[in-house]
């Protein structure tokens, strides 16, 4: 579809009621071990309540296990500020079933649903409810490797049931509070390690290693909600550069059948040198009870092999990087035969695959360059080939390694970008893929050859029009990945304003193959501008230097390549018309967009920054101290990455948008801008958002916020409808949204 060719009528309501045109897709796609099946959470277009689907791979029929709604008997889902917590970690913004796990056969499916934990027969269609509801309700979830039993946090302990309910649950800890919890991640895990599981079966399901977390020195936050002064404060330790983390120690229980709270035995290691327990790998029955721990400072990881019955550990691999080593979700990993394991690297430059034996020593290396390794993706059971993605920053492919000899296999060759899942056994994987040129979709695939054999069927709408965007690279001293999106109605004779779409931190990309991801740029683009994103110095999948360019300062390198790559688009298109140009981002593009406007005024003649970090004194500790090190050690650095730095200088339009929820970027970061600004007589606005988090996933937020923001951007600008002209804001918000 193309649309009229302005501002598309209704867009802002349609984009924000279905997720982004997201809702109605399928996601937590996991197929069967068996490959027959794939279930998958879904529902519809304009509901973000999913419930759990299975496809049967050789018919192409779909049914639908079971309802949220089933389950509670139509009673309203209930969740507890810990499972808001968790599923803010994650990213999460639906409800419903948000997480399923299959046992190893197939055969039983484990929901949580409002603190209650529930079992579902596949064939059956029956379920049974495990652990009921109470004011200590259930996180964190896990069978055993055999099905029978399942464990899971509650009341900051770690707790087992049988799957067949023949006994009550039992605690396998104790003593476990909101400063010291058993079985759950720490912050920093959770949000900068990608590390959500707090607790490991053993492979034969007779022990648990499980986290305790003493969070008891770490800085406490409140948050409060200024719209409801009657509702107490939630509280939550935060950690902050140059201060107490959590100290977190890994311990090991029987399982076993007795009533009594079964003796911890500690598994010791340098706590004092390698404070971070990164990962723990213990699903492998011929290899031993695995940690990744991480110095301080993040420029040394060991790997160590554990004895549960001793505690004891072996130092089996260190590396280390000058500026700091990265963490990879889905490395290292032991081999199903145990014969060796898997392990990323940087040490050429870009990211590296290595097969190591057991005791540390290098066997080969499996994959290095020309392209980075992006994440290993299944390892077949025979142990002897290998998939992964490799890519650059705008697409990545998938290819069948193999580890005894032999040529790699490309298993997709289009530009786009892919997220598979293999089925446990290996005969089958399905694709979720993202293209520039077309909208998400989820196909099903043998894994030997990559052929289709199938799709998961979606009920999600389709966005109104397709984005006229570019992906180029422009610069001259270095290369720049940068985005430009047109007006639908482009006039090659005019020139426009521009729009500058910016994130510019690690981590993350602006410059993708997924055209969904323009669409909100489009609808601005739309108004008579030009909206660009540039991926500058520091963003990840380029090389190791060039990531690692802002080690020390968030400041200077990316604002300063964001220009140099704006004025290298100028050049290209004399479209762009560079007299006018404004910047919108949020969180660490939030940052960017404060210091682009206070620092660059004669380039950027106005800003919106959401949730910006503005003093990085205040974010936490894993993720600052590895870019700007310690505070003391770097004052330099702190000073100069920070927007208050350059209050008292402002001179063009900002405006401050912040969700005083929020419990990543907490709101006192604006609020600390805003106090200086107005100390320093400047102007500014601010848009406070009262009980919203990081995310705001709100229809009627996200749909008032882009158009408040496109207002602001376009005013300033110049020669470009506003969306806040009777003829945009009557089509893109209905009455009961405004």
């Amino acid at each position: 579809m193309t649309g009229p060719v302005g501002p598309y009528p209704g867009f802002l309501r349609d984009f924000a009621e279905t997720r982004g045109f997201l809702l109605g897709r399928p996601s937590r796609i996991q197929p069967t071990p068996d490959g027959r099946s794939v279930l998958f959470l879904r529902g519809p277009a304009r509901d973000p309540v999913l419930g759990l689907f299975e496809l049967d791979v050789a018919t192409g029929e779909t049914r639908e296990l079971i309802t949220p709604r089933e389950l509670l008997g139509g009673a309203t889902e209930d969740l507890s500020d810990a499972e808001r917590a968790r599923r803010e970690r994650m990213r999460i913004t639906e409800s419903g079933f948000t997480w399923f796990e299959l046992s190893a056969d197939g055969r039983q499916v484990l929901l949580l649903l409002s603190g209650r934990l529930f079992v579902l027969d596949r064939n059956s269609r029956r379920t049974r409810v495990l652990v009921e509801s109470t004011d200590k309700p259930v996180l964190a979830p896990h069978l055993s490797p055999d099905g029978r039993c399942v464990a899971f946090v509650r009341g900051h302990d770690l707790w087992v049931v049988g799957v067949d309910g023949s006994d009550p649950p039992r605690a396998l800890t104790s003593g476990g509070s909101e400063d010291v919890m058993h079985g759950l991640p720490e912050f920093v895990a959770q949000e900068e390690m990608a590390r959500h599981e707090g607790y490991w079966w053993s492979p034969d399901g007779a022990f648990i290693a499980y986290a305790e977390v003493d969070q008891s020195a770490v800085d406490r936050f409140s948050i409060s909600d200024p719209a409801h002064p009657e509702r107490p404060p939630q509280h939550a330790r935060y950690p902050r550069p140059g201060r107490a983390n959590a100290h977190v120690r890994l311990g090991v229980v029987a399982v076993g059948i007795s009533r009594a709270i079964p003796t911890t035995r500690w598994i010791v290691w340098d706590d004092a040198h390698f404070p971070y327990l990164a990962r723990v790998l213990w699903d492998t029955p011929k290899a031993a009870l695995t940690l990744l721990v991480q110095t301080r400072d993040q420029r040394e990881v060991a790997l160590l092999s554990a004895d549960p019955s001793t505690g004891a550990t072996t130092a089996i691999l260190t590396d280390t990087d000058d500026a700091w080593v990265n963490l990879d979700r889905t490395l290292p990993r032991w081999l199903p035969d145990g014969s060796g394991f898997l392990w990323g690297t940087e040490r050429s430059g870009r990211a590296a695959l290595e097969l190591h034996r057991p005791d540390g020593s290098l066997d080969r290396v499996v994959v290095d360059g020309p392209a980075d390794l992006l994440g290993l993706v299944h390892i077949t059971p025979a142990s002897d080939a290998v998939h992964v993605l490799l890519g650059d920053a705008v697409s990545n492919r998938l290819l069948r390694v193999p580890l005894t000899g032999g040529s790699p296999v490309t298993l997709t060759t289009d530009q786009a970008e892919h997220t598979p899942v293999f089925s446990a056994g290996g005969s089958i994987f399905v694709d979720a893929r993202v293209a520039v040129d077309a909208w998400p979709e989820a196909t099903i695939h043998r894994a030997g050859d990559g052929v289709c054999i199938g799709r998961l069927p979606h009920v999600a709408e389709t966005p109104p029009f397709t984005v006229n965007v570019e992906l180029t690279t422009v610069g001259s001293e270095r290369s720049f990945h940068a985005a430009v999106v047109r007006p639908r109605a482009f006039d090659a004779g005019r020139r426009y304003p521009v729009v500058v779409f910016v994130y510019g931190g690690p981590h993350s990309l602006m410059v993708r193959s997924d055209q969904r991801h323009y669409l909100l740029a489009q609808w601005l683009a739309d108004h008579g501008a030009i909206v660009v994103s540039i991926d500058n110095r520091g963003t990840p999948r380029r090389d190791r230097a060039w990531e690692r360019a802002i080690k020390g300062n968030f400041g200077d390198i990316p604002l300063g390549d964001q220009i140099d790559g704006l004025f290298a688009l100028g050049q290209r298109f004399p479209q762009i018309d560079l007299s006018r140009v404004g910047i919108y981002g949020w969180s660490f593009g939030g940052t960017m967009a404060a210091l682009a406007v206070l620092r660059r005024p004669d380039v950027f003649k106005v800003a919106v920054a959401g949730a910006p970090v503005v003093d990085w004194r205040d974010y936490d500790t894993h993720y600052t101290e590895r870019y700007l090190g310690l505070p003391d050690e770097n004052p330099d650095g702190y000073r100069m990455s920070s927007p208050l730095s350059y209050a008292a200088g402002l001179t063009r339009p900002l405006l401050l948008i912040h969700g005083t929820a929020d419990d990543n970027v907490y709101a006192f970061h604006s609020f600390k801008l805003v106090d200086a600004l107005f100390r320093a007589g400047r102007p500014f606005d601010f848009l406070p958002l009262a009980g919203v988090t990081h995310q705001t996933p709100d229809p009627q937020v996200r749909a008032s916020l882009w158009l408040t923001i496109s207002g602001f951007l376009l005013s300033q600008l110049g020669d470009v409808r506003s969306p806040g002209g009777k003829v945009v804001q009557d089509g893109d918000l209905d009455d009961d949204l405004l």
